[in-house]
């Protein structure tokens, strides 16, 4: 029999060029704090995932001291010392009294953070329709050097599982208002967004423009479980691209699951 899983979603993208493969993960820790911090179990598995990734997108960061991820970072560098680990934090984050933050941690040994934002504080074209999401998109862009796109921007988005078609139509938006803000569309939207089982509908499927959109390619397909419970098989986490960028470099999934004690 299987121990109890830890309640982690897994999924990595590899973005590979002949000298480079440059992972980028993302997943949510459900509830990540004091309480998780101070776990040596729970630790130790962070650990392990994250130190496989140049960049990872964490979801579900509820620490109002601030004090849960700067531990987190501080013991990945002394886990991996062959890499220099460092982050960038969005607000708290949501509409009433329940706050998460989206934390990206990142080898700056590997990646240069150059701007950021949460969704709000972009100025788009018409009514602005931020209140649509539950927690705003955070937005980043980064520099890498070392492969064949060198800049790119990453969308991280963690839906509420009732308004989760809207939130991702919604992306869509997003989307134009990074391209008329930075002019690029070296893309990647990722996260936990509910995209599956009860939470989406053939139907709802259709209105969802980053669906309909043929420039856009879902890496990872309506069959696929990003979850680690045994009785479920959803695929709630998903990165979409933009098909320019996919043209341009070879992109891989890898899905992996992490069992250990809760």
């Amino acid at each position: 029999m299987r121990p109890p899983v830890l309640l982690l979603c897994f999924v990595g993208l590899c973005v590979l060029n002949i000298a480079l493969a440059l992972k980028i993960c993302a997943f949510n820790v459900q509830s990540f704090g004091e309480a998780k911090a101070n776990n040596k179990k729970v630790m130790g598995i962070l650990l392990k995932i994250l130190s496989r990734c140049d960049l990872s997108l964490i979801q579900e960061v509820r620490d109002s001291k601030g004090e849960a991820i700067q531990t987190l970072v501080r013991d990945l560098n002394r886990f991996d010392k062959s890499n220099s680990y460092a982050y960038v934090e969005s607000k708290r984050l949501g509409k009433k009294s329940y706050k998460e933050q989206y934390v990206y941690i990142y080898r700056d040994n590997v990646l240069q953070v150059k701007e950021h934002y949460e969704y709000p504080k972009l100025e788009g074209e018409g009514t602005n329709e931020t209140d649509v999401f539950s927690r705003e998109p955070f937005i980043v862009r980064f520099h890498s050097p070392t492969t064949m796109v060198k800049d790119f921007v990453l969308i991280g988005q963690h839906t509420c599982p009732k308004t989760a078609m809207k939130e991702i139509d919604e992306l869509y938006t997003v989307f134009k208002g990074i391209y008329k803000k930075w002019k690029t569309d070296n893309v990647v939207i990722l996260g936990d967004l509910n995209a599956g089982c009860s939470y989406i509908t053939i139907k709802g499927w259709r209105a969802v423009r980053l669906r309909s959109d043929p420039k856009f390619r879902w890496l990872i397909g309506d069959d696929q479980d990003t979850t680690v419970r045994v009785k479920t098989h959803c695929p709630y986490d998903r990165y979409q691209v933009n098909t320019n960028i996919s043209k341009e470099i070879p992109i891989f999934v890898f899905l992996c699951q992490w069992y250990g004690p809760r």
